[in-house]
């Protein structure tokens, strides 16, 4: 075994051979494969965005972009929560694997995406950019909406965008299992897709809410081998201490991310895996927005607009932070809008401080926006966004002043996602109509106005599996869940103070 590499285990296999591989297990059920158009309009029928556009020169990006470079101000360091002192990384090496170490702490401009990671974005990528001309017209506005769509990957998400390459450098360095949580199901069945394709065993926590309200995700983790809990669980100290405080919790992220982590840390063969929040995620997402930059290219537009959902934040920094680049280089100035929800509303409502990742207070302290790691929010249906606070990150950039933040309720959201659906055929997620829905709202002003804005959203995944959420608004008996100020105001008072 070489001594000089970070690597230990078995040697890096081949790119031809671990292509090989893994198509004959994703394909083999497939007669006929083909690759998606990944420039299409939605105008009565999927079709080239613009004729004559060379469309060819856009291809799966071969880096991801660090937007740490480039930022004037780089962001708070993580902190010991025992020293206060910042995170070495010898500290995280109970949790991740070396080379996310080294990602998550890295000022590189960009990182070269593995050959075998390449392989593996090939199933899907690149995924389309569609102009939403049926909503348009739906709308009768003269703004031009157009969506980047992440819902064709085989986990119907963004979130492989990260789970591949995390469980390809899980298993370079000999690990054996993983272990994350998930909200919606999204996250933890995106890693179980990527466990399945490398052989590494996967144990998910499963936030309790979402648990009970989308059953197919479940059973979607465990047809790819995952083994899949409810949080908060008997089996932690963690889920234990939470029940007995309340039996009937419906968990939160905050809460599931502490199961996670503790199984990790007592475990010498098992590494902890985030699906969110992370720099490191938030990176390998950056293939999103790196390809719609050439897309939009390709046809001549450019955005005066850009709207993501927010929960953790990786959806929307994966859009975001490549423009945000072309930004602070002057070649384009778009207004950069996240969303998240009313009742968990961590940019709009929390307040900017050093908090812990997790409920149980096992992770770093980071610098976010926070709604305290003991804010418990109402089971809303975008279980996704049902966390305590903001990727470090994507509040850092919040905080310089790049981007601005709202919050909608879910019922204007799932009417969005009503009109979405009928016009262009797709069905959106829950944490997606929240960017669906501040699409519709800018739209509208332009009706009013005039302005033939260009707007381009995020649009992460399908809903597939979300369907008893649309019946509950379709039957008229989905409310709007809000925050409590005096819940807010407990949470917050229990933030560890830190003077930074």
């Amino acid at each position: 075994m070489a001594t000089n590499s970070i690597f230990f285990g078995n040697p890096v296999p081949s790119s031809l051979a671990t292509r090989g591989r893994v198509e004959k297990q994703w394909l083999r059920h497939f007669s006929v494969r083909t690759k998606p158009m990944y420039l299409r309009l939605s105008n009565g029928y999927r079709a080239r965005a613009a004729l004559g556009a060379d469309l060819k020169a856009v291809e799966i990006p071969r880096q991801w972009y660090n937007l740490i470079a480039d930022l004037p101000v780089k962001p708070p360091p993580y902190l010991h929560p025992k020293t206060l002192e910042p995170i070495k990384p010898e500290d995280l090496s109970a949790l991740f694997p070396d080379e996310l170490i080294k990602q998550e702490a890295s000022t590189e401009k960009f990182i070269d995406i593995p050959d075998e990671v390449l392989d593996v974005y090939s199933l899907w990528r690149p995924t389309p950019l569609i102009r939403a001309k049926r909503l348009e017209k739906l709308l009768d506005t003269p703004a031009r909406i157009y969506y980047k769509y992440e819902g064709n990957s085989p986990a119907g998400s963004h979130k492989p965008n990260t789970a591949i390459p995390q469980v390809w450098y899980n298993a370079q360095q000999g690990i054996k299992n993983v272990v994350t949580e998930t909200g919606a199901g999204q996250w933890g069945s995106s890693l179980a897709f990527a466990c399945s394709l490398f052989g590494l065993g996967c144990e998910v926590w499963q936030v309790r809410a979402s648990y009970d309200q989308k059953p197919y995700r479940r059973l979607m983790m465990q047809t790819w081998g995952a083994k899949v809990h409810p949080s908060p669980s008997n089996i932690t100290e963690a889920g234990r201490k939470i029940l007995q405080m309340d039996p009937s919790s419906p968990g939160s992220l905050g809460i599931a991310i502490s199961e996670a982590v503790e199984i990790a840390a007592t475990n010498a063969d098992t590494k902890y895996c985030l699906g969110s929040v992370l720099n490191h995620v938030l990176l390998h997402q950056t293939v999103i927005g790196e390809e719609c930059l050439k897309q939009m290219e390709a046809i001549g537009e450019t955005p005066d607009l850009i709207i993501g959902c927010t929960g953790g934040g990786s959806n929307f920094a994966g859009l975001s932070f490549p423009f945000i680049r072309e930004k602070l280089n002057g070649k384009i100035n778009p207004i950069i809008r996240a969303v998240e929800p009313t009742a968990c509303p961590s940019l709009t409502k929390g307040v900017y401080a050093y908090d812990y990742g997790d409920t149980a207070g096992m992770t770093p302290l980071m610098k976010m926006h926070t709604l305290g790691h003991d804010f418990i929010p109402d089971p809303i249906h975008a279980g996704g966004l049902r966390y305590h606070g903001m990727a470090p990150l994507i509040s850092h950039v919040y905080e310089l002043g790049y981007m601005e933040a709202i919050a909608i309720p879910q019922t204007e959201c799932f009417q969005g996602a009503i009109q979405f659906a009928r016009s262009e055929g797709l069905i959106p997620a829950p944490e997606p109509t929240h960017a669906i829905a501040a699409t519709i709202r800018e739209a509208l002003r332009c009706r009013e106005t005039g302005e033939s804005k260009v707007i381009l959203t995020a649009m992460c995944g399908h809903g597939h599996f979300d369907l008893p959420s649309y019946d509950k608004y379709l039957q008229g008996n989905m409310v709007d869940l809000s925050f409590s100020e005096e819940k807010i105001q407990a949470s917050l008072a229990n933030v560890p103070q830190v003077l930074a």
